[in-house]
């Protein structure tokens, strides 16, 4: 391993500020982002996935945003080989790419020496299982393998039916089917974004989600509904699910917004879990340290 296979991981749950930070860093060594947000590589999905405007972007190449269409496959494997393309052409450019976001599976394929079994989609496969429930579904996928039904929320649908595909194909476990790689493809420096005070974390989750409805999250959750219909994608992600049941008159407005905060600080509590595993990761405290004194230190120690 040399100094030329540096990637810079800057990690952490929703409304952390890991752009903000990702975006001085990649400023401070000219170089560019990969976004590893496996809802913000769609393209129409906007306020829900805090996707970075243009303005935010302050100049800095992003990749892997806006990159595919919702109702088209992609899967973490695709996400990894295309992610290493643009790392291996940034290394021979001398540049130290950035690797930012908050889905931890993209990670743990890409930077952390995991190797992914390679499963072409099943598509008749798919069709019997979403006929079940996603009780029936996870009760499988724990009797398939439950060291990966763990590691999957129940109510993913996506998840759990992507997972029941790798183990029947391969007729084995997937987590037997993951294996970890004989040598590292890159020297990573792990960097991760957290409040020691959860309610800090939790209030700037509150906040982002009421900027996220004054910037039309409901036109756009409306819109999505309307062009794609009934997608399990929309389904399954906070801000277009909960919006589903109050256009349908199930919940009412305040009882969707509140679902939306509900749901995200879960998600903020999970992607938390995840990175917690990786003991390489070097912690900042967001409510003690700004998003400059963050940044510097990272360019320093780089």
């Amino acid at each position: 391993m040399t100094q030329n296979n540096k990637v810079i991981a800057i990690v952490g749950p929703t409304a952390s500020g890991k752009t903000s930070v990702a975006i001085k860093v990649a400023k401070a060594f000219n170089t560019e982002i990969i976004s590893a947000d496996s809802r913000q590589i769609y393209t129409d999905f906007e306020t829900a996935v805090a996707k970075p405007t243009l303005s935010e972007m302050d100049g800095i190449v992003h990749h892997m945003i806006g990159i595919v269409n919702p109702d088209e496959e992609f899967t973490v494997a695709n996400f990894a080989d295309e992610a290493k393309n643009i790392i291996n052409r940034l290394h021979n450019e001398g540049k130290i790419p950035v690797v930012a976001g908050g889905t931890g599976l993209y990670f743990r394929i890409l930077l952390e020496n995991f190797d992914l079994p390679r499963v072409e989609p099943d598509k008749e496969l798919r069709a019997e299982l979403e006929k079940l429930t996603v009780e029936e579904l996870y009760r499988m996928l724990l009797k398939y393998d439950p060291i990966i039904a763990q590691k999957i929320h129940p109510n993913n649908t996506v998840k759990i039916i992507r997972a029941l595909e790798v183990c029947k194909t391969l007729n084995m476990p997937m987590s037997e089917a993951q294996r970890i790689k004989e040598k590292p493809e890159f020297n990573v420096l792990w960097f991760g974004l957290n409040a020691n005070n959860r309610d800090f974390l939790y209030d700037r989750v509150n906040k982002r989600v009421d900027i996220m409805i004054k910037n039309g999250l409901e036109k756009e959750a409306r819109e999505m509904f309307k062009k794609y219909g009934n997608l399990q994608l929309l389904f399954d992600t906070i801000g277009y699910k909960e919006f589903y049941s109050y256009f349908n008159g199930k919940i009412s407005y305040e009882e969707t917004i509140n679902s939306i905060k509900q749901n995200t600080r879960r998600y903020a509590k999970r992607q938390l879990t995840w990175f917690r595993k990786n003991t390489n990761i070097h912690w900042f405290d967001i409510e003690k340290m700004t998003a400059d004194e963050i940044a510097a230190v990272i360019v320093s120690v780089v």
